[in-house]
């Protein structure tokens, strides 16, 4: 793979302000010229039906974290949007006999791929390098006093970009994630429905939380395609496993497979979940949190979980709380706030709602409670509605546009 990767090839003069004005420079909540993701699954009683935990099975753990740098090129006549730099690590905890089987896969696959071994112990190809250790006893665990299963063995592979320097303390993310536990899921109340935010309008001002449906209404994939790209879970195209379920095994995890055979080819799904939120224009719901901002009804920034930073090109002030390096982020809850208008958020991850709940703060939820997923609508209840909630089951363009009519507000739009 060389780089600079190119994802969009012709930036348009627009483009480049958007860029230089949204994405680019440390003046932000957050880097956003930076994509991170991290995943870690393991076997667990509590999540036996996706990891294939059971009494006979378990001890299995596979990690991911990748995180990649995106800048302006002026290499050329026309600016383009490029991938500068790229770190994709990859961990993988299973019985001793399938490690065996992978590392000699890994060897077929690096000599397939083309990947020349170099003195020092690395493999390289274009301008990535590649390295490969496996462990009786990963040192992760050794440094959180984890036992190893016996019988177990660990592999650990990493693609990075020549000169590119990741710090340790970004490497440790996802075992600090891990450190953390397995995510205990909120049992769901009795919360009530209405056809619209009317009853909001008792409870001003309000803050809002939005999630990845503001950011699906405006053409952004859902997090199952990184799912997808990542081989998180099974692959749709395989009637042999559950939905959904956790890719545990190296026979079933292609991920390191492809990139070996094919980086270059790989990329393009590598970055589309970042051209497409730089693509992407604020919506009309955008735009309607804009207007109820500017009438005082709706106060602070948006505490957002999304990194297509289209509340902030919609004007508004974000306080982003999607993070790593904080399992429960500080958030800006206000005195004189009344309310928390949740919208397009499945599960309340960073205890958000719950610390408006502490506050005494109503409240209100805006979700249809259910997407799309491979051509099929999935019913995807909020997961910790509770007694005393309330819940507007539509989607955010007609939900925000609705209440900036009740309200008498004009919606307009930015440039």
């Amino acid at each position: 793979m060389f780089l600079p990767y190119s994802v969009i090839e012709q930036l348009t003069p627009q483009q480049v302000t958007t860029w230089d004005q949204h994405f680019a420079g440390d003046r932000h909540e957050r880097a956003r010229s930076i994509e991170e993701g991290i995943w870690r699954r393991t076997q667990e009683p509590a999540n036996a039906a996706l990891s294939g935990w059971d009494t006979d099975s378990q001890g299995r753990r596979r990690v991911v974290h990748y995180r990649y740098q995106y800048g302006l090129d002026w290499t050329f006549p026309v600016p383009r949007l490029v991938l500068s730099d790229l770190y994709l690590s990859h961990s993988i905890t299973s019985p001793k006999a399938e490690i065996d089987v992978y590392l000699k896969s890994l060897d077929v696959w690096l000599r397939a791929g083309g990947w020349r071994k170099k003195p020092d112990g690395y493999w390289s190809k274009g301008d990535l390098r590649f390295t490969v250790t496996d462990y009786d006893e990963h040192p992760q665990d050794e440094r959180a006093g984890r036992d190893t299963p016996d019988g177990f063995r660990s592999v650990d592979v990493c693609f990075i970009s020549d000169g590119y320097e990741v710090p340790r303390v970004v490497r440790n993310l996802p075992w600090d994630v891990l450190a953390g536990g397995i995510r205990v899921k909120e049992q769901r109340g009795e919360p009530a429905f209405a056809p619209d935010l009317s009853e909001l309008l008792d409870y001003l001002p309000f803050q809002v939380e939005v999630g990845c449906g503001t950011s699906i209404e405006a053409n952004i994939p859902p997090l199952h395609f990184l799912h997808e790209v990542y081989r998180v879970t099974a692959r749709k195209d395989n009637s042999l496993t559950q939905a959904h379920a956790f890719t545990m095994t190296p026979e079933t995890d292609t991920l390191v497979q492809e990139m070996l055979l094919g980086a270059q080819d790989k990329a393009a799904d590598l970055v589309r979940m970042f051209k497409a939120c730089f693509l992407a224009e604020p919506t009309p719901a955008h735009h309607a949190l804009k207007a109820l901002h500017d009438a005082g009804v709706f106060v602070g920034p948006v505490i957002t979980h999304n990194f297509d930073v289209l509340s902030a090109r919609a004007g508004l002030e974000e306080a982003f709380v999607r993070r790593y390096d904080q399992k429960i982020p500080p958030v800006p809850l206000l005195d004189e706030a009344k309310a928390l208008l949740v919208v397009g958020l499945h599960a309340d991850r960073r205890a958000v709602q719950a610390r408006a709940r502490d506050k005494g703060m109503k409240i209100f939820f805006v979700d249809p409670e259910g997407l799309m997923e491979n051509g099929a609508f999935k019913e995807y209840p909020i997961e910790g509605a509770r007694e005393g909630d309330v819940i507007v089951r539509q989607a955010a363009i007609p939900a925000l546009t609705r209440l900036c009519g009740l309200l008498d507000l004009k919606v307009g739009s930015t440039s």
